[in-house]
């Protein structure tokens, strides 16, 4: 088997299913449709992957993996004042929301249908966050101890901002729909709550 058609073929199955999983769910989603969606036999869905569920995985790891790394994904290498850096995390992690709505939804169905999955992933990712997280974490205490920012712990700072931003494409679709609000509208008002959510999350941090 050619190397590069065959990894042109495992990523087309996986941009495939996510788009599936994400639309439909893992429960409503099969491997036939999945097959059908890439252009090729289920079979060779099953020659990649073995079972829809490692599939899923795969997709699952990587989405929550995006979801909670674009908080910390700060470049640390810029020369920027904390609270910028803690504006681009907002704008950061809104924008990926903004890209996949439909993440968080999965993954709270996804630990919902398997509650221990939450530890599994806390293993397989456990590195990297938590570097990642002791790097705000560190200057987090630097701005509090240089009055900068009041007393408060990165733990609480990241629940802000994911809170906020997740809170409002769970509810957006629903009150855009009840609203009547057409494409443009809708991006006017998503617009605007990125920099409203920006300004919330940086008057939190006053002294």
């Amino acid at each position: 088997m050619d190397v590069k058609n065959d990894q042109s073929t495992e990523q087309a199955i996986l941009e495939a299913a996510e788009r599936l999983f994400l639309e439909k769910g893992y429960a409503m989603t099969s491997t036939t449709e999945i097959a059908k969606a890439v252009g090729c036999n289920q079979a060779l869905v099953h020659y990649y992957f073995r079972t829809k569920e490692n599939l899923f995985n795969t997709i699952f790891e990587n989405k929550f993996r995006s979801f909670f790394q674009q908080i910390f994904n700060v470049n640390y290498s810029d020369d920027l004042p904390f609270i910028e850096k803690v504006r681009k995390m907002v704008e950061a992690h809104f924008d990926l929301l903004y890209e996949n709505p439909r993440i968080p939804a999965l993954i709270m169905n996804e630990l919902s249908r398997q509650p221990d999955q939450l530890m599994i992933l806390k293993e397989k990712l456990h590195a990297i966050p938590e570097q990642l997280f002791e790097q705000l974490s560190n200057e987090l205490q630097v701005e509090i101890k240089e009055g900068r920012v009041r007393d408060i712990n990165a733990i609480d700072l990241i629940i802000t901002v994911v809170s906020m931003n997740v809170a409002l494409f769970t509810i957006f679709p629903i009150a855009s729909k009840v609203i009547n609000f057409n494409e443009e509208q809708i991006k006017m008002m998503l617009y605007h709550r990125r920099e409203e959510n920006v300004k919330v999350v940086l008057g939190y941090l006053r002294p």
